[in-house]
């Protein structure tokens, strides 16, 4: 069909099969191309979506350099990002690449530079952004918190155990992202402290001289004056998925393995009330039954309709993302002391 979106998926892994299944599912696209040098695991894939043989590559070079390829759809590991998604904007290919968007500010900013210049659209998978419950957070942040005082999230599980980046940058960005989203704006300020105990030979990697950060403790303070903490593991039993926004009225929690993930839990001081609590009770917020990555996959094939940049997970958003983390890690490997983060222009709002 002529107005179909042709794309190749370069990396068919975990994440990778998750993003085949759904742009499979979009009867607007043709996914043209499926990148896995494992042959295992492309031999798995050629039978769980019945493939066909010239659907499957091994090379991401021969995938790129097909005629009417108008889309990248990039999967791999982080350290690989840079390289592939500069080579798929070089040949005028829009991009969608999962998070992060690279692993250094500087080439992620370069990366936007050179989208914009191409006349094309990079947008990266942030998934929280388009979860319903995260879309409905902000409205009800806006109506039901009161002043906002401050935020804290917990992100822990038992594993899994990544051994191409530290707890941080595994585990922090979504609640970066979603705090940044729900408030508008990014933090001035960063400041962590961590504990290794795992992988503390792995010092080779970037951002990582002291080995893979298990455990993390973040601070983030934004230009409004709100602050939040942040608690990430990946060696914790104790599962938890939750970020809330305490303001003067209520307070908003998003706990995504809760049967009710979202509610505001109203109460508050009263002046002459001898601290009494006042107004106690519990509001469900209700929200859309929707699959975010599905959500992300139309969201990208609509900014490709369009060639217009994300108003929700662009490049430059993904770019600050990148940059916060980066001042997180120059934080968590100077003992906790604290990282200005400067603004960048074209995101929410920002000059």
């Amino acid at each position: 069909m002529a107005d179909q979106i042709t794309v190749a998926i370069l990396g068919a892994g975990r994440w990778g099969t998750h993003l085949l299944r759904n742009f499979l599912a979009l009867p607007e696209v043709t996914v043209r191309a499926v990148v896995e040098p494992n042959a295992a695991q492309r031999d798995r894939i050629q039978r769980q979506f019945n493939l066909a043989a010239e659907q499957l590559f091994t090379e991401w070079q021969t995938a790129l350099a097909l005629p009417h390829l108008q889309a990248a759809v990039i999967a791999t590991p982080a350290q690989t990002h840079y390289l592939l998604v500069k080579a798929a904007l070089e040949r005028g290919l829009h991009v969608l690449v999962e998070k992060p968007l690279t692993l250094d500010f500087q080439t992620s900013l370069a990366l936007c530079q050179l989208a914009e210049q191409q006349g094309v659209q990079l947008v990266v998978d942030h998934t929280y952004l388009f979860h319903p419950v995260v879309e409905q957070g902000k409205a009800a942040l806006a109506e039901a918190v009161g002043q906002r005082r401050y935020g804290y999230a917990a992100r822990t599980n038992l594993g899994p155990v990544r051994q191409d980046v530290d707890a941080l940058w595994d585990l922090a960005i979504h609640d970066l992202a979603i705090f940044n989203y729900w408030l508008g704006e990014t933090p001035v300020q960063v400041s962590a402290q961590g504990q290794t105990w795992l992988q503390s030979d792995v010092t080779d990697l970037p951002h990582f001289p002291a080995g893979l950060a298990d455990l993390v403790w973040v601070k983030l303070v934004y230009p409004s004056g709100f602050e939040a903490t942040l608690h990430l593991c990946w060696l914790n039993a104790d599962k938890q998925r939750r970020l809330a926004v305490v303001g003067d009225r209520a307070t908003l929690i998003f706990d995504e393995i809760s049967p009710t993930p979202l509610v505001v839990q109203q109460g508050y001081f009263q002046a002459g009330s001898g601290y009494q609590p006042q107004g106690l009770g519990q509001t469900v917020v209700e929200a859309i039954a929707a699959e975010p990555l599905r959500r992300v996959c139309e969201h990208f094939i609509d900014c490709v309709r369009a060639n217009q940049p994300s108003g929700v997970s662009s490049g430059r958003v993904g770019a600050a993302l990148v940059q916060q983390l980066t001042g997180i890690s120059a934080s968590l490997n100077q003992a906790g002391q604290a990282v200005a983060i400067p603004a960048i222009p074209g995101v929410y709002g920002q000059a």
